[in-house]
């Protein structure tokens, strides 16, 4: 009979990481049919729809991947909310743990933000691997500020407002610390779970990384120096389906049928990513003043002080410059929700303003829509750096953008003239930009396909799994 191992994933409480989780587990057991996978589905506070993800797989009888979901749970404040109701959940994943056969029990992979998860696994005496749904670069940049916290006894708040260069081994260009996570700079208390976090994934016995090779081959190579568990870029792992079909998607689909190829700046800020009524004015006088066609999704930011998702506008209109829609009706289409995805795969879609979140990065790379750079919060500077300065695959609107509605950061909303610059930049390049997205686009399939690098990599990383299933049995 043959053996079995089976490995209990536990992706952070965000449907974007239980997505990705979810794609990186489909690629595990289409890897090695010995492998079968628990899922265990932590509910956060926000109605995030976790079924359009899990629903298909539970459903199938033949499925290698089950999921357990955790109602959510009250938790007492915390330094981070994902974080806190991590630790708050470490019994009941145990008792999921502690319910598998000792003999199939392969260890756990943990996201990033659940690396208190660990213990766990400790104490059920079974491995523990990442799955790290940044990059390469901002993992080798967490590693770098624990190590210079840790060995240098560095502050690494000092950075704040300051004009420092750092020179970072994942980075072959110096970082300014402006664009350091808010986190590590505006925080002691954050800035001393970065670092915990960071120390934790040292312990691991692998971390999987949503990138590949070809992508970022400068912080894949730097993190192979012997002091950090072995890397493996398994990437891009990319949830391609963007949700289901409904007349809002075809009515969207059927506006970028009519528009000319690559003519359509579309903007897009992530599931969080939300504006007061006095930047929407200056955004909406730079689409007006560039002459681009435009696809702008546009979200309701909560209520201040309030922790929620943004929400659609019921009335766009009240939040508009006056007879903006009415003269744009020709040339542009303000929408909600947008299945990103397919718009970024759409051959009139010429360009891409983004919050430079991960998975969007990924996505625009598989299908080579340059970005124009406009960060707004956690590693999402960071990634804003390195796509601009590092891989030349993007412009910038302005790197060092900060909205944090937890701290004292008030940005002053940037000018109409700024995001007309970077949407000129990004739709009339036909240069060198474009052409590296391109081979971007390529190398990221080619990465994926058998004999690629992500897929060979993939392949070391079942090896391991079992060997060390088979060391510790």
């Amino acid at each position: 009979m043959k053996k079995v191992a089976e490995l209990v994933f536990i992706p952070g409480p965000a449907v974007g990481h239980l997505a990705s989780a979810v794609e990186m587990a489909n690629l595990l057991i289409g890897g090695d049919e010995r492998l079968f996978i628990t899922v265990i589905v932590m509910k956060g506070p926000f109605d995030t729809k976790t079924s359009i993800h899990t629903q298909p797989m539970s459903e199938d009888p033949n499925s290698r991947i089950r999921f357990v979901e955790l109602s959510y749970q009250e938790s007492k404040p915390g330094v981070h909310l994902i974080t806190t109701l991590t630790e708050n959940n470490k019994t009941r994943v145990r008792d999921v743990a502690a319910g598998i056969q000792t003999n199939r029990l392969a260890g756990f992979v943990v996201d990033m933000l659940c690396s208190c998860m660990i213990d766990v696994a400790d104490e059920l005496g079974v491995p523990s691997y990442v799955y790290f749904t940044s990059g390469a670069g901002f993992l080798g940049l967490m590693f770098h500020l624990q190590s210079i916290h840790d060995d240098q006894n560095i502050d690494i708040t000092q950075f704040k407002d300051s004009e420092t260069e750092l020179s970072i081994p994942c980075f072959a260009n110096s970082v300014p610390s402006k664009v350091l996570p808010s986190m590590v700079l505006y925080n002691q208390d954050e800035c001393s779970l970065f670092i915990a976090i960071a120390r934790r994934l040292r312990q691991t016995k692998g971390i999987m990384v949503n990138t590949f090779m070809e992508l970022e081959s400068h912080a894949v190579k730097s993190l192979s120096d012997g002091k950090t568990p072995p890397v493996y870029p398994v990437g891009p792992i990319l949830n391609l389906k963007s949700g289901e079909r409904s007349h809002q998607s075809d009515a969207i689909m059927s506006w970028l049928d009519d528009q000319p190829p690559l003519s359509v700046v579309f903007l897009c800020f992530g599931s969080m990513g939300s504006f007061g009524k006095e930047q929407l004015k200056e955004i909406a006088d730079a689409l007006e003043c560039s002459g681009y066609r435009f696809l702008w999704s546009l979200r309701q930011p909560p209520p201040k002080g309030k922790v929620e998702l943004p929400k659609e506008y019921e009335n766009p209109q009240e939040v508009l410059p006056e007879g903006f829609l009415e003269r744009m009706a020709g040339m542009g289409k303000v929408i909600g929700w947008a299945p990103q995805v397919a718009v970024l795969s759409h051959p009139a879609v010429g360009g891409f303003v983004s919050h430079c979140g991960w998975n969007s990065t990924l996505e625009s790379m598989w299908c080579g829509v340059p970005m124009a750079a406009w960060p707004q919060y956690a590693e999402q500077q960071m990634n804003a750096f390195e796509i601009v300065r590092e891989l030349g695959v993007a412009v910038e609107i302005k790197m060092d953008y900060r909205k944090d509605t937890r701290r004292e950061i008030n940005p002053v909303p940037l000018t109409a003239e700024e995001i007309e610059t970077g949407i000129r930049k990004v739709m009339r390049d036909d240069g060198e930009i474009r052409k590296k997205v391109n081979e971007m686009k390529e190398k990221s399939r080619e990465a994926m396909m058998e004999g690629g690098s992500s897929y060979n990599s993939l392949g070391r990383l079942i090896e391991d799994v079992i060997k060390n299933m088979d060391f510790h049995s």
